[in-house]
């Protein structure tokens, strides 16, 4: 007779905090990892929602909630948001579906550019299709102006968003959706195709609906990440107000930080709601991408109908994206965009004399937030997916969080949380470089879960039983199976670090001023090509150290193979 659940569950409890005590190493690193994420993650969003609630004499008070709530303006505001976030979401997702498809089902040519394409939105500093847009179709833009003569249009507002914000998103759909249409059986699709059914027919009643997890999946992500983006609304919003922006506008302009939380409050309650949604599609479908049995090698569509036209989008929308970058590059030495297209380097001069500290600044920042986010988020995954427990659930959700949670929300949360003994940490590296690795920790995590996922534990098993510790076995075994997804999470973390702008707008000070608070700046007082230095500054010292990232990577496990 089995024993019932409640004595399972304490057996299994007391199995668990026994061969924690069996290694005193994990259990150590488990401490400090719960006590780091309830100190770096929660507490700030804790303090976030107690701010909310409380009045100057922390008394609990609804008055600023009422307040806030009852103005017409920050409803609109709120729906705004709402608005530009699924418009963004469906726009970014029906693109992004047309370009997977076009890369991982057809024969045509340039797939590799296509996906390097795909790919710059994602590693490329902030503001830079913002800053595209305004040199070609602002006042003095390049279409606009000098070759249409329109010098009325205007460029700001939630259209010129839609554009940006569709550019800038679209690869995490089409990341998403890669993986998704790759990931089904070839076979299905096969026997439909044999029994004479056409292709159309075959992606209308076989391929979609296999694959609306993955729409689903993607249109909620890129709405969490539209409603998070603070630089583009910043910049190109003009009169559309967004959550994000109005709450930094609140807090720096009006100088009332308890409305500004009350603000990122009602940001964090849809965000953490198509968070928690996703997580639910995710965790509620089944993708096996290794059966153990052998699989086919899919058949690519060469039909010309279907290829050339999705080559054409995507060859569009390729050529959209060079324009913008290209605009940004040129616009970087000319004398005065619109003006004098004169060929000039004294943006860059300006840079490197009176303006490098901030672009300092940020590259010693992010790289001491680097390697501690990538090890940090590859130990979690490890002990998420391997290890039993008390509190996995816990560790699995919250380390999580923060990537439901807006940035704004974050630097609101931090500079709460840590603005006083015995926490005293604003204006410090220190709160910078927190505020890096713990907003940027999970995408790491779940490329590490997804890697060990499709791992076979019982290789590391093999290690443990002949008496190595896990961190020896993680550290000889498991690091070197899943680098790529290590790889990953050491450029995600670089690269947000160095682009980060909600979160770190609160964070920086005098001594910790950053590149992306400059270029901001900059926009402010409409020093467009400085800013586009400052950019094409970014972009090479991002390409070169994900160039070393990859070597240093690669050798992980060589001398071991050698």
């Amino acid at each position: 007779m089995e024993n019932p659940s409640p004595i399972r569950a304490i057996n299994k409890t007391k199995h668990e905090m026994t061969m924690l005590l069996k290694e005193p190493l994990l259990l150590a690193v488990l401490i400090l990892i719960f006590a780091s994420i309830f100190i770096f993650v929660l507490l700030p969003i804790f303090k976030v929602i107690q701010f909310s609630l409380l009045d100057a004499d922390h008394q609990f008070s609804l008055v600023t909630l009422r307040r806030i709530i009852s103005n017409a303006g920050y409803r609109k505001t709120f729906w705004n948001s709402i608005k530009l976030g699924g418009i963004t979401a469906v726009l970014a997702t029906v693109i992004g579906y047309f370009y997977a498809f076009a890369v991982t089902r057809t024969e045509m040519p340039l797939k590799r550019f296509f996906k390097i394409m795909a790919m710059l939105p994602i590693v490329s500093p902030p503001f830079i299709l913002s800053l595209s847009i305004i040199f070609l179709f602002g006042r003095l833009g390049l279409i606009t102006n000098n070759l249409l003569g329109i010098r009325t249009f205007n460029v700001y507002g939630l259209h010129s968003l839609i554009v940006v914000q569709t550019l800038s998103f679209f690869p995490i759909a089409y990341l998403t959706l890669t993986g998704i249409l790759e990931s089904i059986d070839p076979s299905v699709e096969d026997a439909a195709l044999n029994m004479g059914a056409s292709r159309w027919y075959i992606f209308r009643t076989v391929t979609l609906p296999l694959s609306m997890p993955g729409v689903v999946s993607a249109l909620l992500l890129v709405f969490i990440q539209s409603l998070e983006d603070f630089s583009n609304p910043a910049v190109i919003a003009g009169d559309y107000r967004t959550l994000a922006v109005e709450a930094y506008r609140v807090i720096t302009g009006m100088y009332d930080l308890r409305s500004g939380a009350v603000l990122a409050l009602f940001l964090l309650m849809p965000t953490m709601m198509a968070f928690l949604l996703q997580k639910y599609w995710i965790s509620g479908k089944s993708f096996v991408t290794v059966t153990g049995k052998p699989s086919q090698e899919r058949p690519r569509i060469n039909e010309p109908h279907i290829m050339w036209p999705l080559f054409a989008i995507c060859m569009l929308l390729s050529g959209i994206i060079i324009m913008f970058y290209g605009t940004v590059l040129v616009g970087a030495f000319v004398n005065v965009w619109g003006i004098d297209y004169t060929f000039t380097l004294k943006h860059f001069l300006y840079v490197f004399s009176t303006g490098f500290q901030p672009l300092k600044n940020s590259v010693t920042l992010a790289l001491i937030a680097t390697p501690v986010t990538g090890v940090l988020g590859m130990i979690i995954a490890f002990l998420v997916v391997r290890k039993q427990f008390i509190g996995k659930r816990v560790l699995e959700f919250s380390s999580m969080l923060t990537f439901a949670v807006p940035g704004t929300v974050v630097g609101i949360g931090y500079i709460l949380a840590f603005n006083q003994r015995p926490l005293l940490l604003t204006g410090t590296a220190f709160i910078l470089v927190a505020a890096f690795v713990f907003r940027n920790m999970p995408v790491g995590i779940e490329a590490g879960t997804s890697a060990l996922l499709q791992i076979d534990g019982s290789i590391e098993e093999a290690s443990t039983n002949l008496g190595a510790g896990s961190f020896y076995t993680f550290r000889k075994i498991t690091l070197p199976l899943i680098k790529q997804a290590f790889f990953s999470g050491l450029v995600y973390s670089f690269v947000r670090s160095m682009t980060a702008v909600s979160t770190i707008i609160f964070l920086i000070s005098a001594r910790w001023n950053l590149v992306t608070a400059r270029i901001f700046s900059l926009f402010e007082v409409s020093q467009y090509s400085a800013a586009a230095a400052y950019i094409v500054i970014m972009i090479i010292v991002i390409m070169v150290v994900i160039g070393i990232l990859n070597f240093l990577v690669s050798k992980i496990g060589r001398n071991k193979m050698a």
